[in-house]
């Protein structure tokens, strides 16, 4: 009781009350980056402009913090800071700005410089406070989203600069997405053989699809400028689970946040039925899997429909109250 409490307190905060929350960096609109390469390493996938201005707070040396009000408070969050360098040096490239390449340069060293090792000595990015995921993620935990995105940035840093030591933390950072969760990574094999990069290491596993999805394009832009089968392999691996699985997600009028495993679905909120749907596109350009395409056709028509919006909302709603 004493943990809905304080679940439902923190989120009417920063949904309902004036003021920045960790909403404000999160809810950003999503958009593909038609100016991205899928042949070689070059700019992201998604723009990530909003959050390349995050308008939030920032520590002394211009890391974006989080504010998740009650007792988590004030935040570094790897993945965030992670796609503040991704938009910052999206803008770079366009822009030729040296303040773009210092931020994302800003945001790759701190990258650098807090790589941790887990219990099983593989290095990851912790995050240093409590998460309220039914139940609670106990501080330090790591994600595969986090692994994923966090390769991205130090890769395009590597390409920017030539130093190496943003190559040799990705290369570290990268080994999660090699290894099972058992073993300190980051991956889940199912009874299908299905292979999943999970967001949250939780038991049983609950395989969130927009994680999923951003933590492969690491794996893919890792193997952009790596001669090793196995990370290739790795690559065809999780695009298999998700043109094996997405069926799974689909409701008949949304789709789902994850398989919760629960009598009650968790369905994606608005703003996560719409990245569904941007990443499904940019994952049909990355592997030219038909199936991809057609499942972002068919949820970008349920967008369309206000009887198939709100039976969503209403849907939602019902699970947060069972389940949170």
């Amino acid at each position: 009781m004493k943990h809905r409490l304080s679940y439902y307190q923190r989120i009417f905060r920063a949904y309902l009350l004036p003021g920045k929350s960790q909403l404000t960096f999160w809810h950003e609109a999503p958009c593909a980056n038609p100016q991205a390469r899928f042949d070689r390493l070059g700019q992201y996938y998604m723009q990530f402009a909003e959050k390349a201005n995050y308008a939030g707070q920032y520590d002394a040396n211009g890391i974006p913090m989080l504010d998740y009000h009650g007792q988590i408070g004030v935040q570094y969050n790897p993945i965030a800071i992670a796609q503040y360098g991704l938009g910052n040096y999206n803008l770079f490239v366009q822009e030729q700005s040296r303040d773009r390449r210092e931020k994302f340069l800003a945001a790759s060293q701190w990258l650098v410089a807090n790589l941790e090792k887990n219990a099983h000595g593989v290095w990851v990015w912790n995050h240093h406070f409590d998460w309220e995921y039914r139940d609670t993620l106990k501080a330090p935990w790591y994600s595969g989203l986090a692994q994923g995105q966090g390769v991205s940035l130090l890769l395009r840093a590597y390409d920017a600069t030539r130093e190496a030591t943003y190559w040799d933390a990705a290369q570290r950072a990268f080994k999660s997405l090699l290894l099972p969760a058992d073993k300190g990574g980051v991956l889940f094999v199912d009874e299908h053989g299905d292979t999943w990069i999970e967001e949250y290491l939780v038991d049983p596993p609950t395989h969130i699809l927009n994680g999923l999805i951003w933590a492969l394009w690491g794996v893919y832009d890792y193997s952009l400028i790596s001669d090793d089968p196995a990370i290739r392999s790795v690559f065809e691996d999780v695009v298999r689970t998700l043109t094996n699985n997405l069926k799974r997600y689909d409701i008949g009028f949304w789709s789902l946040y994850e398989q919760s495993g629960t009598r009650l679905k968790m369905v994606a909120s608005p703003f996560y039925h719409r990245l569904h749907i941007v990443q499904l596109r940019i994952m049909h350009q990355l592997t030219g899997h038909q199936i991809l395409l057609d499942y972002a056709n068919r949820w970008e028509n349920y967008t369309r429909s206000p009887i198939k919006r709100a039976a969503a909302l209403c849907y939602k709603s019902a699970f947060k109250l069972c389940y949170y």
